[in-house]
């Protein structure tokens, strides 16, 4: 792609365009407008616009109205609308059950008081004998396996909390505020039930400062919507008594396990048996992605899109855990998109028609996995093959220090120039990332070969937390990018040639990674395999959206659309088995894998490589 000379982007298109480079009267009115965008979308009385809730609807219609009254054209599937269902969350139903079974008779424990399923546990019912194996843990690393030479199949498994003692001895004082990716609920739950067990009972155990019978909130736990297995949390004091009837005692167990770092797993007694039944309903509701169109001279098509949903009153994803049940205001993430999005309609709006369109759309779900983006770009409400880049907002609010971070400039060529020309008269430092992948909704378009580029502002420590409010953003800031987005937009859109896509190199220290499992060859999930997830659930298995060009996966034959739906003989039924698959393997092991092409069944091999 040929993109014009500095000095014809600063004199020609800007005068042309009145978007001053240096505050004004303009850039104070345009902020203004911008902040109070904010301060709607990301009020109180908008209980952080959680997925499902009347309130993510008000912010739809707010947005739309705004659409209408700049005279766009509507471009979803009802007006200005698109729906689609999603699963929200899960709630418990009123079929739960528990009931423990001995020599002396039966006793009925009560769901909430005594018991509490998990919110990621399958439903259904179960019975039979039951067993501890400690932790539920196996860490190669550690040289510790709770299930060594210990069959639990078709058995009940009782596991402790957290991991063991020993685990954080082997740490750096630092590292020792947080435990290992085995201390997590879903890996446990993996763990058994690739081990053939028919539930698992999570207990506390003994804690530094007591709560050993303290439960789990429901819904609070990070995981898939289904694990695959039925899990349950029971009180410490309860188990404490089961196990005193085999002649054992939780506390003593727990200690010794802790000071040996030893597994000490054993089966309970013979005449003691559990009867559970997990009800666990999905809930599904119905979102909407928000779209208008502003049409050029040609069908062809920019996208300048951002995602407008937040965390509601906190869930698994909120990292202020102690505050879930508060409304996380989500001004950044990402009211300022949204905000972004609507002031340049409003700029855009009254100026010329250019040589192609822009379609501004705004999207749910994309807390939830990156949901409405993917279902825009699977069911497009303009033809995706007219789109010739994406431009996504997320989280541009709280600039700091003149820094900003722009994503995808390798998806193209010559994005990488256009940027550099477009903050040529800014303050801001660039911080420049190749890839088109993150988590942020750009990464639909990336799967699709559509160029993206991608704008941030940066981390900071009100991300996913109640205290991520409209007083902390920098709006002047934030419509100077707006004012280079605006740059970029209008080069792409006037542009003779379209923008070539092409597979960026990959990068690393992305930062805007997002803490969600992706086994995609991103920090922290163990070797490199190098393919990107859908982030959508499909039943029973993985699909990849795309593979990276050079990487294992490619080498073994992988394809994009393949579903993973095996690794070395274990199931995958989701993402985070995939992703607690790759932790638990080394660099330069041989992994089989199984895979679903359209309906056809591939058995190939993928060597683990060094991340890059």
């Amino acid at each position: 792609m040929r993109f014009p000379t500095h000095a014809r982007l600063a004199a020609g298109l800007l005068l042309s365009l009145g978007f001053a480079v240096h505050a004004s009267a303009a850039d104070a009115a345009s902020a203004a407008r911008y902040l109070e965008d904010v301060k709607v979308l990301a009020a109180t009385d908008m209980k952080g616009r959680g997925a499902g809730t009347p309130e993510l609807d008000r912010a739809a219609d707010y947005i739309a109205a705004e659409f209408e009254r700049l005279g766009l054209k509507p471009a979803g599937e009802h007006g200005y609308f698109q729906p689609f269902q999603v699963t929200t969350g899960a709630e418990m139903g009123p079929h739960n059950s528990l009931t423990a079974e001995n020599l002396n008779g039966e006793k009925k424990l009560t769901p909430g008081k005594d018991w509490v399923p998990i919110n990621f546990s399958s439903s259904g019912e179960v019975e039979g004998e039951v067993v501890f194996a400690g932790y539920g843990i196996s860490a190669k690393e550690m040289d510790y396996d709770d299930y060594f030479h210990f069959d639990v199949a078709d058995k009940i498994v009782i596991v402790l909390r957290y991991e063991p003692a020993t685990f954080q001895k082997e740490k750096t004082e630092q590292a020792r505020r947080q435990y290992t990716h085995h201390a997590n609920l879903i890996a446990k739950a993996i763990n058994a039930r690739n081990r053939g067990a028919k539930a698992v009972i999570l207990v506390n155990g003994k804690r530094p400062n007591g709560g050993e019978d303290e439960l789990i909130q429901f819904g609070s736990t990070a995981g898939p919507d289904n694990a695959g297995i039925p899990m349950i949390q029971v009180k410490s004091s309860i188990v404490e008594g089961w196990l005193r009837r085999s002649g054992k005692s939780l506390k003593l167990l727990q200690r010794d396990i802790d000071g040996k770092g030893e597994p000490l797993s054993l089966a309970l007694a013979d005449n003691f048996k559990l009867h559970l039944k997990v009800d666990v309903e999905r809930k599904q509701a119905t979102v909407k992605n928000v779209a208008a169109y502003l049409p050029g001279k040609t069908d062809e098509y920019v996208v300048l899109g951002a995602h407008y949903d937040h965390l509601g009153l906190g869930d698994e994803s909120s990292l202020a855990p102690d505050k879930i049940g508060e409304v996380h205001h989500g001004a950044d993430d990402n009211a300022s998109g949204t905000a972004g999005v609507l002031e340049l309609a409003r700029r855009f709006s009254g100026q010329e028609r250019g040589e192609r369109g822009l379609l501004f759309l705004t999207f749910a779900g994309e807390e939830i996995g990156l949901l409405g983006s993917q279902h825009w770009v699977e069911n497009p409400t303009k033809p995706l093959d007219k789109a010739v880049a994406m431009l996504n907002m997320d989280m541009i609010g709280r600039i700091a220090k003149d820094k900003v971070y722009v994503g995808g400039v390798g998806t193209a060529e010559g994005f990488d120039a256009l940027v550099k020309q477009a903050a040529a008269d800014t303050e801001f430092q660039v911080d420049f990332s190749n890839s088109g992948y993150s988590a942020s909704d750009h990464t639909s378009f990336t799967a699709k070969r559509i160029p993206v580029l991608f704008f941030f502002s940066g981390l900071h420590g009100d991300y996913h937390k109640p205290s991520d409010t409209w007083d902390k953003i920098n709006a002047p800031q934030a419509v100077e990018l707006l004012d280079m987005i605006a740059r970029i937009a209008v080069e792409i859109r006037d542009e003779g040639d379209r923008p070539q896509f092409s597979k960026a190199a990959e990068d690393s220290g992305n930062p805007h990674g997002g803490s969600a499992p992706s086994g995609s060859g991103g920090g922290g999930y163990g070797p490199y395999f190098g393919s990107i997830p859908d982030f959508a659930e499909v039943p029973n298995g993985v699909r990849f959206a795309d593979i990276r060009p050079g990487s294992p996966a490619e080498k073994g034959g992988i394809q994009a659309g393949d579903i993973l739906t095996g690794w070395n003989g274990k199931p995958i039924q989701n993402l985070y088995d995939f992703t607690y698959a790759l932790r638990d393997s080394k660099v330069g092991d041989v992994v089989a894998v199984t895979l679903l092409r359209g309906s056809e069944t591939v058995e190939t091999k993928v060597t683990l490589e060094q991340r890059r």
